[in-house]
């Protein structure tokens, strides 16, 4: 559980350090959107995945401060963190992983995390929001959150290994 609430940390604090300092609006030419958080969702889930219930609380916990520190809105994120740990469940029961797969299942959290943003945002019509601007901002997110990924899953397999979760296949 320590190592999860230090992975979650360290994702926060990079996150909003770096939504601070990189531009992120429709029309700059940032192509860095950093969503740390999700992503380390799915390294998360290796270190508790023997207790779900858990995973979920600390999914919803998690989200709750994401909420405080980027949306304002309380448990917004809470509850997306929460559907967000469901899909990373059935991803880690479907698919192996490995060095390449995990690329694919960030994508994959990534595309769903911003369809249920964009789908509750139009729900209840808060923000005007195109096809355009979606696919902008999941494509500027892809690069800085895979390489993310991949230093968060070579840094996990070379802890000890009374800590390690995560082992290549």
């Amino acid at each position: 559980m320590i190592i999860s609430v230090l992975i979650a940390s360290i994702s926060l604090i990079l996150e909003i350090i770096l939504n601070n300092f990189l531009p992120y609006m429709n029309g700059n030419l940032s192509l860095f959107t950093p969503m740390f958080s999700i992503v380390s969702l799915f390294f998360i889930y290796s270190f508790l995945k023997k207790d779900k219930y858990k995973y979920f609380v600390f999914s919803f916990i998690f989200g709750f401060i994401y909420d405080l520190f980027f949306t304002n809105l309380i448990f917004f994120n809470g509850v997306l963190f929460v559907g967000i740990a469901f899909l990373i469940t059935l991803l880690y029961e479907n698919l192996e992983i490995n060095f390449l797969n995990i690329i694919l299942e960030i994508i994959i959290i990534i595309i769903v995390y911003e369809l249920l943003t964009v789908f509750i945002i139009l729900l209840f019509n808060l923000v005007h929001i195109t096809l355009l601007k979606l696919l902008y901002k999941v494509l500027h997110s892809l690069i800085i959150n895979i390489l993310y990924g991949e230093i968060l899953y070579f840094i996990i397999n070379h802890l000890p290994k009374k800590y390690r979760s995560l082992s290549i296949n």
